[in-house]
């Protein structure tokens, strides 16, 4: 015959509910609207678009900085390519690596602010992306497409946060506030990262170096996109941001 528990042995068995669990696939929305766009006219120049048809969305879609030197006249899709070009890419792994990069970076970053205001974040700094290829090559003949200009915005956001990333709602977005741009730089981990990456893209832009000839890789344009980002976040990020001065002291010591 058993005997019956007491209330605090039935407290001492009962097991702790299971720890919540971060899916593995469990991009915002908007980071996969984004990503369907690039594969879906990735797959249409690829699959369906004739050789001639190819060339008309390259024209009308790419940022070519020629078109803007007047002498080619107006036409209504000099107000549109600055945004297009994103969503065009060069080839497999052209879209492959920026898609990757797009779902790491952008997810933390489209849970952190929104949908909307990353949508905007993606348009201006690929905005700022063209402004600079367009800077170093105003007569330029060859067409610059990719997101790589907004995925280094995102990089330069994710630096601003010191890759710092709260998961405690189950889906991992950039925590904490904006940190000011000299506690950043004290970061040795941030350092190091901003550092390596320019140095990469300067290196692999100008020399190529088996990633292609130089020239094929924009690195004016992965600059203009990481600066607009590293610097313009502030503009985006809608929540309460505490001043310099009220900054914790172990976010503000280096790593």
């Amino acid at each position: 015959m058993s005997e019956p528990t007491s209330p605090a042995e039935t407290e001492h068995t009962e097991e702790p509910p299971p720890p919540r669990r971060e899916p593995v696939f469990n991009l915002p929305p908007v980071v996969l609207a984004v990503i369907g766009i690039c594969v879906a006219v990735f797959l249409l120049q690829q699959f369906v678009l004739t050789e001639d048809q190819q060339i008309t969305l390259l024209t009308d879609g790419a940022f070519i900085p020629v078109l803007y030197s007047g002498q080619y006249g107006f036409d209504w899709f000099l107000f549109s390519r600055p945004f297009t070009y994103a969503f065009m890419h060069g080839g497999l792994a052209h879209i492959a690596i920026n898609m990757v990069a797009l779902a790491a970076f952008g997810s933390p970053l489209a849970n952190r602010l929104g949908w909307l205001w990353f949508a905007l974040f993606f348009a201006v700094t690929g905005l700022a992306a063209v402004v600079l290829f367009w800077a170093v090559h105003p007569y330029g003949e060859a067409p610059l497409v990719g997101a790589s200009g907004a995925i280094s915005g995102m990089m330069g956001a994710a630096a601003r946060f010191g890759f710092r990333t709260d998961r405690s709602s189950g889906r991992a977005a950039f925590a904490g506030p904006v940190l000011p741009i000299a506690i950043v730089l004290r970061m040795r981990g941030v350092a190091n990262f901003l550092g390596a990456w320019m140095i990469i893209n300067l290196v692999t832009g100008l020399y190529g170096l088996g990633l292609g000839e130089p020239g094929q890789i924009a690195w004016e344009a992965h600059i203009g996109g990481l600066v607009a980002g590293f610097f313009g976040l502030r503009w985006f990020d809608r929540r309460w941001q505490a001043p310099e001065w009220e900054i914790p002291e172990d976010q503000s010591t280096p790593d």
